[in-house]
């Protein structure tokens, strides 16, 4: 294909740098990801985008079960009495919460909430199953949909209803509660790495931006190429709260009656935007290939040539057999069409046979994320491309970690963390005020508290913005 073609055949896509948002809405919708529905505020997410999440689902899950936990289902419904057991907790989700108020043509007699979050219904059961310290701890998670009533939405970042995962657990002891929050935190953080190539910024939300009715919200931010954070996931300590509204009591070893510690956990299809914006280009998706639903895509080169189509299938069958999930394109368009769509589509790894490439025994890789070309052997295919797809994902995380360093800064003036937070993160001293913290975010023009990591440093004695005594050293963005 003629550069000019390949040139338009991107036209369609706006640049990164010249509108961001556009750029991610472009992408989404040109590579079948996802569509809009008639339903206000609310996605269809396509069988691409919906392969991206059921390996998702997988990788997590198997984290999940590998740390002790068990999956269950609650209802889409709660009572209306039951979600105002927790004071905190309905103050803080009351503006985004959608009601049931009719069956058929008959009112109610109580309001149901679609489920914002499921810590009342969940709260409710373990008041149920929970009697002896024996029962202890309850380590359960659900994959479900929730509903919260957004008044800005943005496929995947931000939607009406969205899906996701809630681990919901319960202890004996504050401690315990503890460990399984922090190790929770960690199983995210060794995910959104080692599965979706994201770098991520752990620790802990400040108090405005916990979660309603923790103890202590964790979190993990990770930075998009625009600069901006967006929060993959959090871990929450409900130290007793939810046990005392929800009635969570167990006979304790000495023959007390005591309230468990109990936690919360999750994340959501929101981390597919997020992949998107942190490994996406102006050719559009770039796909970590342990979440790219085809890891490599097979085309062969005039197909209609003998012996061409035979053995873009034997390529294939080689690499299922590998543990590759790969597709053979033999559609009816053109070699230089092929290679651009699959480039939008982001799939990791194209590999192209053709007449000339059976004739010297080799096919030619091409990588996605910096589109260079290798001459591989045939008889090496099988052990040299899941090695490429690891190359792949370690290329996308060490260049996403590149760009966050060059895009965080330090400030130990409010003037230099207003600038630093037009670009990306900044790191300061603040005093742990949320007057201080609401007065940050008017004067910077959106900024917000990200999390004060685990990894402390002490920039100066004293915050960034009122100048009285530093607490900590904590992340500013503006975010997501």
């Amino acid at each position: 294909m003629a550069k000019k073609d390949e040139q338009n055949f991107v036209m369609h896509i706006a640049k990164r740098e010249d509108d961001f948002p556009q750029w991610y809405t472009d992408v989404i919708l040109k590579t079948d990801m996802v569509d809009y529905s008639d339903v206000k505020g609310c996605m269809v997410i396509k069988p691409y985008g919906y392969g991206v999440w059921e390996l998702i689902q997988s990788e997590m899950d198997k984290r999940f079960k590998e740390t002790g936990h068990v999956n269950a289902y609650f209802p889409l419904f709660i009572p209306e009495s039951l979600l105002m057991k927790e004071a905190e907790h309905v103050e803080g989700f009351a503006p985004e919460v959608a009601w049931v108020t009719h069956g058929g043509s008959e009112k109610l007699t109580e309001r149901l909430a679609i489920r914002p979050t499921s810590e009342t219904i969940i709260g409710s059961m373990y008041s149920k199953w929970i009697q002896s310290y024996r029962d202890l701890p309850v380590l359960m998670n659900q994959w479900c949909n929730v509903v919260r009533w957004e008044k800005s939405t943005r496929p995947f970042l931000r939607t009406s209803e969205f899906l996701w995962q809630e681990g919901h657990t319960a202890h004996e002891t504050f401690d315990e509660a503890q460990e399984e929050t922090m190790r929770m935190l960690g199983v995210y953080r060794e995910f959104a790495e080692n599965v979706l190539a994201i770098p991520v910024i752990t620790g802990r939300k400040s108090e405005k931006e916990k979660f309603a009715g923790a103890q202590e919200t964790y979190t993990m931010e990770a930075m998009m190429q625009d600069g901006k954070a967006l929060q993959m996931g959090t871990s929450h300590n409900m130290g007793t709260n939810f046990a005392k509204s929800y009635d969570i009591q167990y006979l304790s070893k000495e023959g007390k009656l005591e309230y468990c510690f109990t936690t919360s956990w999750g994340t959501s299809t929101r981390m597919i935007g997020g992949l998107i914006m942190v490994h996406g280009d102006d050719r559009g998706l770039v796909l970590p290939p342990r979440v790219a639903p085809i890891q490599v895509a097979i085309l062969p080169i005039a197909q209609h040539k003998p012996g061409v189509l035979e053995k873009a299938d034997e390529l294939l069958q080689t690499l299922k057999a590998a543990g590759v999930r790969a597709k053979v394109d033999s559609s009816d368009q053109t070699a230089g069409w092929k290679f651009n769509q699959w480039e939008m589509k982001g799939v990791p790894i194209r590999i192209e046979v053709g007449p000339k490439d059976i004739e010297k025994n080799q096919v030619v890789a091409v990588r996605r994320d910096d589109l260079e070309k290798q001459f591989i052997p045939m008889e090496e295919v099988s052990a040299r491309i899941p090695a490429m797809l690891d190359e792949v994902h370690d290329g996308l995380f060490n260049k996403a970690l590149k760009l966050r360093e060059e895009k965080t800064t330090d400030a130990t003036t409010f003037e230099q963390l207003c600038d630093g937070v037009q670009h990306g993160f900044v790191r300061a001293m603040w005093c742990g005020e949320t007057g201080c913290e609401l007065a940050i975010k008017e004067k910077s023009g959106g900024a917000t508290t990200r999390c004060a990591p685990f990894e402390q440093k002490e920039l100066s004695d004293v915050c960034v913005h009122c100048g009285k005594p530093a607490k900590t050293m904590t992340y500013f963005a503006k975010a997501y």
